[in-house]
């Protein structure tokens, strides 16, 4: 996606300080420069630069980041110097409205997926939201794609892969010679939400 900034080098160095990595920074003339960064773990990019929107700075509104620990990440973007809002959720409790209409303090009181969330702007005041999703819907994932953001990621889903592959070999009554096949459909299933191996 791109965003429309004033200054790129300011808001380049704000998205590096944020931990985002620095993909590009191109400027094949004085008129034109584009700068590529991309949030921790994620597949997508953001592009912001000269002469590359014809957007008024600071008009991306509503930009989401999904997180799957809203306390944590309001804790990094506040370190970090992000100046984010406390974390909330909508009053109605569907997703959210738009502004700071309707806001509650503090994150859904039954933690419910997608219904939490955290928002920061970047220098130009471009919108951003931090929304956690602790699980995803039914069929909300590729099932054919499994991706971990972070090395803490994959040890939790090795945890409950081991936690759940203690009950299948008590199931079994044996050991479980083929634990790394079973650890991997374990996983690859519950990120795509689809049935569990038993």
């Amino acid at each position: 996606m791109v965003v429309p900034v004033s200054d790129v080098d300011r808001a380049k160095a704000f998205y590096t300080r944020l931990g985002w990595r620095l993909d590009a920074d191109v400027a094949p003339d004085e008129n034109f420069r584009v700068v590529q960064v991309t949030p921790p773990g994620s597949p997508a990019s953001v592009i912001f630069g000269t002469s590359v929107t014809s957007q008024t700075p600071g008009s991306a509104q509503g930009l989401h980041l999904i997180v799957d620990d809203i306390n944590a990440a309001y804790a990094e973007l506040n370190r970090l110097g992000a100046e984010p809002s406390a974390v909330f959720h909508d009053a109605g409790g569907v997703f959210h409205h738009a502004g700071t209409e309707a806001r509650v303090p503090g994150p859904d009181p039954q933690r419910t997926s997608y219904s939490s969330f955290v928002s920061f702007s970047d220098p130009d005041g471009n919108g951003w939201l931090l929304q956690e999703i602790t699980s995803r819907l039914p069929e909300r994932l590729d099932p054919a794609i499994t991706m971990f953001t972070s090395a803490e990621d994959l040890a939790s889903a090795l945890r409950r892969a081991a936690a759940a592959h203690g009950e299948h070999e008590s199931r079994i009554g044996a050991e479980d010679e083929n634990w790394p096949d079973w650890y991997a459909l374990y996983m690859v299933r519950e990120q795509a939400g689809t049935e569990l191996p038993l």
